[in-house]
């Protein structure tokens, strides 16, 4: 093994952490849609998942030369620099996971380093050709590639569907969502995995460990893929959540279609050195999945939320990493800090995550909108009702033959139920309407 300093052991375990936060941070896009649909159990779903990251982990190292060999310039960075970028990183993903947002752990990662490098040697630093062409573009058009695709994928399944027996088709379409699963998480190691393995090669080089230019060493590659498996079998109980009932309801056919488009562009990118965000791709294959259906919908309340931190992953990250370096870089006191400030940060991040646990137990619940906690059936929470639909229901008469409201099923449980008050003069017997 490289000779390893002090300085460089704390970047190799920090990085180990970024690690193991990818992996549960983005257990949602291979299983979510799986476990959601009931194909498997989430227990079961997250294991079968841990393992196939792990194997994925030794298929390729393109996207870890992509990180440790063209984002920034190798030979001009120190490990403090390392360091920092995975600070913003962790905090990112912690934060996001706290709320449920299926963010970017790719982008939070490249935000992170991008922003220390800046704040280290100057924009001189960072390759903007390699962030253009390899980053930003992809993140764009990643997400809207796999949407189509699995929106295309749908609507056919669908026709195929209508030719074959209900109880069969629903039978295949779980066991095509299984393996569809099994090949998002492979695609997921052999994309995300390699992001951490490129990140300690270039803490490894910036630290004399390692010549310019070499490719990760095997000791990195089984470090990387073990911490993201760890990571994927314990669970992102709260982002598996909101990408399998928040943004849409799908049905196994829906799900199988998704998860198959988006393994398929995960792989592409992969074999082309693209570091590209399996979170954009599964998020927009999920809501084209939604809107391949006829009568599906997408939820453009969650999917907006979703997109703001979209937004703010690379600058956010970036901001925090920044700032860091700025600290880190004024000697041992320095990482001192840094490093007790990310465990107290995470740490508490994590109490107040207790607060409300989720987990495999109540995964498929959602919570309701009033954002009063988890509801008490599966159900999927309905669209919020805007302010038009209130103001229609408010001035519609009920319709003829409208029964009485139901006292076990009280008005309130649903957010899109209205409350029509009884005609003046009516009877006093005659209850209310609700809609």
């Amino acid at each position: 093994m490289e000779h390893i300093t002090l300085l460089l052991a704390i970047v190799v375990v920090t990085a180990l952490v970024f690690d193991f936060t990818n992996g549960f941070h983005d257990t949602a896009n291979a299983m979510a849609t799986t476990i959601s649909t009931g194909a498997m159990r989430p227990k079961a779903a997250v294991a079968m998942s841990a393992v196939l990251n792990l194997v994925g982990a030794f298929l390729s190292v393109e996207v870890a030369k992509t990180i440790s060999k063209g984002l920034v310039d190798e030979t001009g960075i120190q490990p403090e620099v390392i360091l920092a970028a995975l600070v913003g990183a962790i905090l990112w993903n912690l934060l996001t996971w706290l709320v449920g947002l299926p963010s970017s752990s790719s982008h939070a990662l490249m935000g992170g380093l991008i922003g220390a490098t800046v704040a280290s040697i100057g924009f001189s630093g960072v390759n903007g050709g390699v962030v253009l062409t390899k980053v930003l573009i992809p993140a764009i058009a990643a997400p809207v590639v796999a949407g189509v695709a699995a929106m295309v994928a749908t609507r056919f399944t669908y026709k195929v569907d209508g030719k074959i027996d209900g109880k069969t088709g629903r039978k295949g379409y779980k066991a095509g969502q299984i393996a569809s699963a099994g090949l998002v998480s492979l695609a997921h190691g052999t994309n995300d995995a390699q992001k951490t393995m490129g990140i300690i090669t270039l803490a490894l080089v910036a630290g004399g460990a390692l010549a310019p230019g070499s490719n990760p060493p095997v000791w990195v590659i089984v470090s990387a893929g073990l911490a993201i498996a760890l990571g994927t079998y314990l669970g992102g109980w709260r982002i598996i959540r909101t990408m399998g009932k928040g943004l849409t309801d799908l049905q196994p056919q829906q799900g199988f279609a998704a998860q198959t488009g988006a393994a398929t562009v995960i792989l592409a990118s992969s074999h082309l050195g693209f570091s590209l965000s399996t979170t954009h791709v599964c998020s927009g294959a999920v809501m084209g999945a939604g809107l391949g259906r006829k009568g599906g919908v997408v939820r453009w309340s969650t999917a907006t939320r979703m997109f703001v931190a979209w937004g703010l992953t690379l600058p956010a990250a970036g901001l925090v990493a920044a700032l860091a370096e700025l600290v880190a870089r004024q000697g041992d006191w320095g990482i001192a800090v840094v490093t007790a400030f990310l465990v107290v940060s995470s740490a508490a991040i994590w109490f107040i995550s207790r607060r409300q646990v989720v987990d495999h137990t109540n995964v498929n619940e959602v919570e309701e909108d009033a954002g009063t906690g988890p509801a008490a059936s599966a159900e999927p929470a309905a669209e919020p009702a805007g302010v038009v639909t209130t103001a229609i229901a408010a001035v519609t008469p009920p319709p003829a033959g409208t029964l009485a409201a139901d006292p076990a099923d009280p008005v309130g449980a649903d957010p899109l139920k209205t409350t029509i008050p009884a005609p003046a003069g009516a009877p006093d017997a005659a209850p209310a309407a609700t809609v």
